[in-house]
């Protein structure tokens, strides 16, 4: 099928994003939505959720994972948030849980969601995984669903890698440009990933990571992002209503133009 057919039974392309407070979820989609607007909220019946409601439940902590999320300049996305999850309380869980499941397995691919992209921040002490992240990728069954971890504000670790370098007496200008591929080498073999794709403990591993810096800027790119995502969709249709759907990358959009 061609786009228009695909839109016909598929308008729009459904993300959860997962993560801690401050993981730098809103920022990455509004990168890949190419907007600094904030999204508009809208409850499971379609109405749109006021700022002064949200405001308001967000200091009572309340949080329904069922809202949705969109940017005007690009209302092909919508994107679920799972806030409140991060803390490890157990009914935050079991609420994630039971939306993945359901959303899962939606008659219609419509209200499915397509892809689950995980957030972990890097510029946090310790860098380590919370018990919220142990418990998703232990027990949390997302059936079909890719899932993508995204390393968020890896740039956090550009700085560590700088002050080691210079205390070796690399030149600071040196330094500054070692420092990123020195991490991501490093990164590539550390704590973080082995226990990402350890079967011990995590009977549910990822499809891939991405490491994301510098989202903070106004032109970061998403590329890699874009690229991964598509590759990690088995449905072809997906694959075409995402490619087709994000507006950051023209040469992704016309790399899977030819291939498909």
């Amino acid at each position: 099928m061609d786009v228009s057919e695909i839109r016909q039974t598929v308008d729009r392309f459904r993300i959860l994003i997962i993560g801690r407070a401050n993981a730098g979820k809103t920022t990455i989609l509004q990168r890949i939505c190419k907007t600094q607007e904030n999204p508009e909220i809208y409850n499971s019946a379609g109405q749109k959720i006021e700022p002064a409601v949200l405001m308001g439940s967000r200091e009572r902590g309340v949080h329904k994972i069922e809202n949705e999320m969109m940017f005007r300049n690009n209302p092909g996305f919508v994107f679920h948030d799972s806030c409140g999850f991060e803390a490890g309380g157990q009914s935050e869980f079991d609420e994630m849980k039971a939306f993945i499941a359901s959303r899962s397995k939606e008659g219609r691919l419509n209200d499915r969601i397509h892809v689950i992209w995980y957030c972990i921040p890097m510029d946090e002490d310790g860098r380590c995984f919370t018990e919220g992240e142990v418990k998703f990728f232990s027990q949390c069954d997302t059936g079909s669903i890719a899932v993508i971890v995204l390393f968020t504000k890896f740039d956090a670790l550009y700085d560590d890698e700088f002050a080691d370098l210079t205390s070796k007496g690399v030149s600071r200008q040196d330094a500054k440009t070692l420092a990123p591929q020195h991490v991501k080498d490093a990164f590539v073999n550390g704590p973080q990933v082995q226990l990402l794709y350890s079967r011990k403990g995590n009977q549910r591993p990822p499809r891939c990571h991405i490491c994301l810096p510098d989202m903070d800027k106004d032109d970061a790119d998403c590329g890699m992002l874009i690229e991964r995502t598509a590759e990690a969709l088995d449905d072809e249709t997906l694959k075409q209503l995402f490619v087709s759907t994000q507006r950051t990358n023209l040469e992704v959009c016309m790399r899977y133009a030819l291939k498909m």
